[in-house]
């Protein structure tokens, strides 16, 4: 069987990076102590903005479903929205988030 070439994404790379958006901020909190899932390309671009948008969305979610009466959860949908594109394989570019992620070195 032949080595995996580190930069090619596999099912299961897009399947854990759709995870990490799904369950945010739990799963990208367990992927960063996994060190397979980790040192993924793939997996560490999409976990690194899933962790800060999970972050975000514990934070502003109840403050604008107070002011909304309960549309909090389009963040949610979001999420949802970004973890199928995670799964087609698809890098993901949130504005401010992706650039704060890059930044940071994650």
């Amino acid at each position: 069987m032949s080595e995996m070439n580190p930069g090619e994404v596999t099912s299961d790379d897009r399947l854990m990076a759709a995870l990490a958006y799904i369950f945010a901020p739990l799963v990208p909190i367990i992927f960063l102590f996994l060190e397979d899932k980790k040192n993924r390309p793939f997996i560490k671009a999409h976990n690194g903005q899933a962790l800060v948008m999970g972050v975000i969305m514990i934070i502003i979610t109840p403050i604008i479903a107070a002011f909304t009466f309960g549309c909090g959860g389009i963040l949610w949908l979001l999420m949802l929205w970004w973890g199928y594109k995670a799964y087609k394989g698809e890098y993901i570019n949130i504005p401010v988030v992706t650039d704060f992620v890059k930044n940071q070195g994650w």
